[in-house]
């Protein structure tokens, strides 16, 4: 039995689907009671040995916590498949219908996991954050992938970019993530997201407003910027990363590669039908029906190979080659976190990306790129090809971009946000979303071209025609406008 003063919180993670199988990880992050200013402390994982007896509290690699089984369920409530293990924290269940809602619960030692009331890290009555009962539970439920070979469903995921500032601080940031990380939650509620892309930046080093001077190298870092903002969501929802250069050496010291690979799982993920994946680097595809295909490209820094970056390697444009050259889908949405195409104000156009990674897109015609890295909203055409900047999920940058109007970047607008993308056989439409009006509702995000005049969401692309639209059909929930 765990001493008084220390606490474990329990966590869920529905960490990929497919077809016909999820892969469900759980863990748990763990406190201790500070005497002094009567709040809880998450302790270092290099602590965690003397005070609970372990190394690691979640990921791939982490230490089991008991013997573990996982049940998947019918609507009915009947077992359909399962999965056990004594020796890790995550299974592959299989064995399941494409396209099919399911339910599941994670059993350890014969308890349900995580059942029950769960805390979290929220607002305390004498200011700032601590750790407390929240009144939220895990809804455990997730929804099968359509078969690769199957056309693709009218379906709708979420872009999200540059969030990993933490929600520990009492500080701006810290709020804006919190607020975007509501958005998340409502929009799985509303919407049904099949996935979310992350956009890259998924920590960052500390700072002001960041993560308690951590760097992302160790699982009690990522509680702050990753599990406890997005838990609910994480346990409905699989994310696909992509690197940011915050995630490696580089713009910080320390390289959190190893931890991502551990924290979202990825030499577990990949080797399925309708995947790939290739490196050095973090390069893959995944296939969701027939007609759309996910293409992840690392556009982080890559000395050792002899290259400037990992896209630019030889095996790794061998692999971009095959990819954009696979039998056509109606979408292929590549990403990665630096953008092609951006206005500023702290960025702009990337030439290496031009270069290398257009004639892919041209090859497969690509109608949406998406990427992060700058701190806003940005929207553009170029080439018949629709480009998106949503790098706002933490940081905000509310300077004017100096290049706005030039090639690929048409509109922007410098607020906190998600991007809900919304696929219907050959149109998309996107929709930025800063917040939650007073009735819970969403609120979309209007952007501002360089004649000021507003363009208002959804922002629609069609595959094969002419891409960006230009401007919006009219909403009649409109977003904020941009000062």
């Amino acid at each position: 039995m765990p001493p008084a003063d220390t606490h474990v919180e329990p966590f869920v993670h529905l960490v990929d689907v497919t077809h016909d199988g999820a892969l469900i990880a759980w863990g748990g992050f763990h406190f201790r009671r500070d005497q002094v200013n009567e709040r809880w402390e998450i302790v270092d994982d290099s602590d965690l040995q003397e005070r609970f007896g372990r190394h690691t509290c979640i990921g791939h690699g982490a230490e089991p916590f008991g013997e573990a089984v996982v049940q998947v369920t019918d609507t009915d409530g009947r077992v359909v498949a399962e999965a056990g293990t004594s020796d890790r924290t995550w299974v592959w269940v299989e064995g399941l219908e494409a396209d099919t809602e399911y339910r599941y619960r994670v059993i350890v030692d014969g308890t349900d996991w995580a059942a029950g009331e769960r805390w979290d890290w929220v607002e305390d009555e004498r200011g700032g954050y601590d750790l407390a009962k929240a009144g939220r539970e895990y809804d455990l439920r997730f929804r099968t992938w359509p078969d690769p070979d199957d056309p693709t469903p009218p379906l709708s995921f979420v872009a999200l970019g540059d969030y990993g500032v933490g929600i520990r601080s009492d500080s701006e940031s810290s709020r804006r993530q919190r607020r975007i990380a509501e958005v998340l939650d409502r929009v799985v509620e509303t919407h049904d997201p099949r996935f979310v892309i992350s956009l890259g930046d998924n920590i960052y080093q500390g700072e002001s407003g960041a993560v308690d001077d951590e760097t992302g190298g160790e699982d009690d870092d990522w509680y702050s910027s990753y599990f406890q903002p997005y838990r609910y969501a994480l346990a409905r929802v699989p994310v696909f990363p992509t690197i940011g250069n915050h995630d490696t050496t580089d713009t910080e010291g320390s390289d959190d590669r190893e931890q991502m690979e551990d924290n979202f799982h990825l030499g577990s993920r990949f080797d399925r039908p309708g995947r790939s994946y290739a490196g050095p680097g973090l390069f893959y595809s995944a296939r969701f029906g027939r007609d759309l295909e996910l293409v992840c490209f690392d556009t982080s820094q890559d000395p050792e190979e002899g290259v400037h970056r990992h896209f630019q390697g030889e095996r790794q444009q061998d692999w971009l080659a095959e990819r954009f050259a696979a039998p056509d889908v109606t979408w292929r949405i590549p990403f990665s976190h630096h953008p092609a195409y951006c206005a500023g104000p702290h960025h702009g156009d990337d030439d290496e990306i031009i270069e290398s990674m257009l004639p892919h897109f041209d090859r497969a015609d690509v109608r949406l790129v998406l990427a992060g890295h700058e701190h806003n909203f940005q929207i553009g055409e170029a080439g018949g090809r629709t480009y998106v900047v949503s790098g706002a999920g933490g940081k905000v940058r509310e300077e004017q971009p100096e290049r706005l109007g030039e090639t690929g970047a048409d509109a922007w607008a410098a607020h906190a946000h998600l991007l809900l993308v919304e696929v219907d056989g050959d149109r998309a439409e996107l929709t930025p979303v800063s917040g939650l009006r007073p009735d819970g509702s969403l609120h979309l995000m209007t952007a501002q071209a360089r004649d000021r005049q507003l363009r208002r969401p959804p922002f629609t692309v069609t595959a094969g025609t002419a891409g960006h639209q230009g401007t919006a059909g009219e909403s009649k929930d409109l977003g904020p406008t941009v000062p």
